[in-house]
């Protein structure tokens, strides 16, 4: 018999677990992040004039296009949207209703769309907007700091830009935030 010992268990080293350790501490930070709120995104334009653009007419509907000379002289509510965009179905009714508004003018930047889909979306829905401009690049609205759509600009007389919704308008959201942004954009 020889007198030969159990082997002894390798000790794993701590080492083995740092990438285990590093992706759970990555998986927690993205998990906290995405549970931020999406409407507190900072804008850096607040305050500053509005972007330079001069975007065309959607072709088939009454309305003219859109540029930076049209803000001048009225408070404007500039709402980013798509046809393909759900939120953007949702706050419709809100922006007819916010359009009644005889003080503000309401403007339209729709983005990334094709033309036919824009027009049915507005001729079905309605058309809130006294100015309609096309960005189907999604150029211009990268100058406005757009992260995505829906999206609503309020531009004071001297096209500063004055505040910014981020995600669709609902009934709260008209009754608690957008109204009472107008009602300062129109005592300045």
């Amino acid at each position: 018999m020889s007198d030969t010992a159990a082997p002894v268990p390798k000790r794993r080293s701590w080492l083995a677990f740092l990438p285990l350790a590093l992706f759970a501490a990555l998986v927690v930070v993205f998990v906290v992040g995405l549970r931020g709120d999406p409407q507190r995104l900072p804008s850096a334009l607040i305050g500053r004039p509005a972007p330079q653009f001069d975007l065309a007419p959607l072709d088939g509907i009454d309305r003219p296009g859109f540029r930076r000379a049209d803000l001048a002289g009225h408070v404007t509510v500039v709402n980013v949207f798509a046809s393909w965009c759900i939120p953007c179905h949702e706050e419709h009714p809100f922006l007819m209703e916010l359009a009644k508004d005889g003080r503000i003018r309401l403007a339209g930047i729709n983005q990334k769309d094709q033309p036919d889909n824009a027009r049915r979306f507005l001729g079905r829905n309605g058309n809130p907007y006294a100015l309609v401009g096309v960005d189907p690049a999604g150029r211009a609205v990268i100058d406005w700091g757009v992260y995505g759509v829906p999206e609503t600009f309020i531009v004071g007389r001297d096209g500063t830009i004055l505040f910014k919704h981020v995600g669709p308008i609902t009934a709260q959201v008209l009754a608690a935030v957008i109204r009472p942004e107008v009602e300062k954009a129109l005592a300045r």
